[in-house]
């Protein structure tokens, strides 16, 4: 994720405060939205809805209530399947303006009521800015006409109706939403979505399942997040009323709910339009109508459902520091899998090119043509001095053998290479694939072996290696006595010397190859030194390893980020700003 400035600081008074809010409302979305959660950890399903839900409520009710914070009171009716919300909406108008019927789901987009005169906080998507608009047009049915099909098309199914009607009070807007139980997965996300957008619910139910499971657990959101609820029961049986009032609420002060207002409406017999006799929604209206005319009530209504909302969201957000606390972990170790195996098959590398390893096979043979053996060891423990002239003839004479002893050097180095890198892909790849956590990130794709392309790159890395290194021999040669020594036995030949130095280290060779090795890697030194000196060979050698090793590390890191960049494209890394937005959203949810 993008880390923005954690928001760890004290909310202040009046519009700045506002404002304040908003800025540390906005940076929390921006880190939200930002957050992935990639690895297949227990839990993470829900992490990553709890996350969109984050996200959603911050869009959809959150900042557009900050941002406007006189805007009408959007009361959004809810409730189970076939509870009568609909025809509740109805009688709370005096007239239809939403269907409902048998066929269940019928509610398949969310009308907003309001008074004509607020159109303006509505058309502009200020809240749910997801859903697009349409203008509810009554037809002679008095049903809105995007209504009036039974199978509208899939822009439809998130649109929201407008439709403008005087009889709803202004500074309070009605929507109507699809059944919390709905069959439809659509209407039920769809629901929850309208709800959490809402400064006051209308919940609705009915005398004989008022205590359903499904429709309390949104209730029980509704109290741990403050909210206003008015409780609806209808459907009641005038003799079964009082019992039935008592017990609901009896529940509803149980579960933190005491303060609802509760509403019963009578069983009744609907008219020809499916409407509820007059007086049935009388008490709701009127409750709805003198908080619209109670302006500071309305206020309170709505910095109480703000300050609820922004609370539960600071809860939220420190579940979901956790999950990705969990995931930035499980990453971590993922990621020390790939650098451990990695930096193991460099050290294994680097091993190989100090212990006389490389000394064996093709490039001994190569070195052992280039210098000869028997009389050349001979003269030089005699007398360098006439030796250097020797020596210095066949270099110019037979420069053929020391380009050969290059190139077994680059063929050797680059087995041992490839091989190493090798390994450490296999046994990051088995690791990964050993833990669903990180099997997920690999796929189908094979990680188990090097890149298409890497052995070239190993060649060339060599070369630039051994061409570097006959660029030290130049440097260190351009004095003029230097110079006419190192020109007298050739460039070719005193670089193939000094490569056979960096690895005349024998800890790694035995028996008749101690001799041998040895004894070729004290021609290369002495040779140097004849012509540079003691410390400057030393020097050189120093420095030349030190680049190939620089260059072993970069071909193995670049490996190596085939993995790894499979989790720096997906993982989190903002477990501490999620904790952080969640400390500033609690004090700003505490000094609402």
């Amino acid at each position: 994720m993008t880390p923005q400035t954690t928001p760890d600081s004290e909310p202040v008074a009046g519009a700045e405060h506002s404002a304040h809010a908003v800025q540390l409302l906005e940076s929390a979305r921006a880190d939200l939205s930002a957050t992935v959660l990639p690895l297949e950890l227990p839990g993470v399903e829900q992490a990553r809805t709890e996350l969109r839900q984050a996200v959603a409520q911050l869009d959809d009710y959150i900042l557009p209530r900050y941002r406007s914070l006189d805007a009408p009171l959007l009361a959004v009716v809810g409730g189970s399947t076939g509870a009568g919300k609909s025809t509740l909406v109805n009688a709370l108008v005096g007239h239809p303006v939403t269907r409902a019927g048998a066929i269940r789901p019928t509610t398949r987009q969310p009308i907003l009521l309001h008074h004509p005169a607020d159109l303006p906080w509505f058309e502009d998507r200020r809240v749910l800015p997801g859903l697009s608009r349409i203008s509810g047009v009554l037809t002679g049915s008095a049903v809105p006409a995007s209504k009036a099909g039974t199978a509208p098309d899939a822009a439809a199914m998130t649109s929201l109706v407008l439709l403008g009607d005087p009889a709803v009070p202004l500074g309070v807007a009605i929507l109507d939403a699809p059944d919390v139980d709905s069959i439809s997965d659509d209407n039920r996300q769809l629901a929850g979505q309208l709800l959490a957008a809402a400064d006051l619910w209308i919940f609705v139910t009915t005398a004989n399942r008022y205590a359903d499971a499904v429709p309390w657990r949104l209730l029980l959101d509704a109290a741990s997040r403050d909210i206003t609820v008015a409780i609806v029961l209808d459907r009641v049986p005038p003799a079964a009323e009082a019992e039935v009032s008592e017990d609901l609420r009896n529940l509803l002060r149980q579960e933190g709910l005491g303060r609802a207002e509760l509403f019963v409406v009578h069983e009744a017999e609907l008219d020809e339009l499916g409407m509820l006799p007059h007086q049935a929604g009388e008490a709701l209206r009127a409750w709805l109508h003198d908080l619209a005319e109670d302006s500071a009530g309305r206020a309170g209504i709505a910095r109480r459902t703000l300050n609820g909302a922004v609370g539960a969201l600071s809860e939220r957000l420190q579940v979901l520091a956790a999950r990705a606390n969990e995931q930035d972990a499980a990453a971590a170790e993922l990621r020390n899998d790939a650098v451990d195996a990695h930096e193991a098959a460099v050290t294994r590398i680097l091993d190989a090119t100090k212990d006389g390893a490389l000394l064996r096979g093709e490039v001994l043979a190569r070195w052992q043509d280039f210098v000869g053996t028997g009389e050349f060891f001979r003269n030089l423990e005699q007398n360098i001095g006439r030796m250097r002239d020797r020596v210095g003839a066949f270099f110019r004479g037979e420069p053929t053998p020391a380009v050969r002893v290059e190139t077994a050097i680059e063929s050797g180095l680059q087995a041992v290479i490839l091989d190493e890198a090798r390994n450490a892909a296999e046994e990051t790849d088995r690791r990964w694939r050993s833990d669903p956590a990180s099997r997920q990130l690999l796929g189908t794709d094979d990680l188990s072996g090097t890149s298409e392309n890497f052995p070239d790159q190993v060649s060339a890395e060599i070369r630039a290696w051994q061409g570097d290194l006959m660029e030290l021999i130049r440097t260190e040669g351009q004095g003029k006595r230097a110079k006419a020594r190192w020109l007298s036995f050739g460039i070719n030949g005193l670089g193939a010397a000094l490569m056979i130095v960096v690895f005349s280290m024998t800890a790694g060779l035995t028996g008749l190859e101690i001799g041998v090795a040895g004894g070729t890697a004290v021609v290369g030194q002495k040779l140097l030194e004849a012509v540079f000196g003691e410390e400057a060979v030393r020097r050189l050698a120093r420095t030349a390893r030190e680049d190939l090793h620089r260059r072993c590390r970069t071909l193995l890191e670049s490996e190596r980020q085939r993995f790894l960049g499979r989790l720096s494209a997906e993982t989190s890394g903002g477990a501490d700003i999620l904790a952080g937005h969640a400390r500033a959203l609690a004090g700003l949810a505490a000094h609402g």
